[in-house]
């Protein structure tokens, strides 16, 4: 089993930056992959970053130039930098990882979610 613990929302005027961490239970370069979701109220969870084992990164067209993934494999947390932030960017924020088990087995595991509220 892996547990994840995201950290780091909170209230942010338009223009400004949050840095969201999420700390694994888990050995990163266990994970297949690691990924921050978005999810504004109403609407479906959206892939908005990720990053696989061997460091290869994505990001959605509305937050390239403003996101950063990274990972700290000595502290097991994946963080999410985030700047010029944007009212659309409200919502909450959970921290993904893909973990393959061998054999076949293959789970995903999620945080609880962290709230990020950007005020215009």
């Amino acid at each position: 089993q892996v547990q994840l613990v995201e950290s780091g929302g909170g209230l942010v005027q338009a223009g400004g930056s949050l840095r969201l961490s999420c700390a694994s239970s888990g050995r990163l370069a266990s994970f297949e992959r690691m990924d921050w979701y978005h999810q504004a109220a109403g609407k479906q969870r959206e892939l908005v970053a990720g990053v696989t084992r061997s460091g290869t990164t994505n990001y959605a067209d509305s937050v390239k130039g403003r996101f950063t993934i990274s990972r700290d494999n000595t502290q097991n947390t994946v963080y999410l930098q985030m700047n010029s932030l944007e009212p659309e960017d409200t919502g909450v924020y959970y921290c993904h990882v893909r973990k393959d088990w061998g054999r076949g087995i293959i789970k995903d595991y999620w945080g609880q979610g962290t709230q990020v509220t950007v005020s215009s």
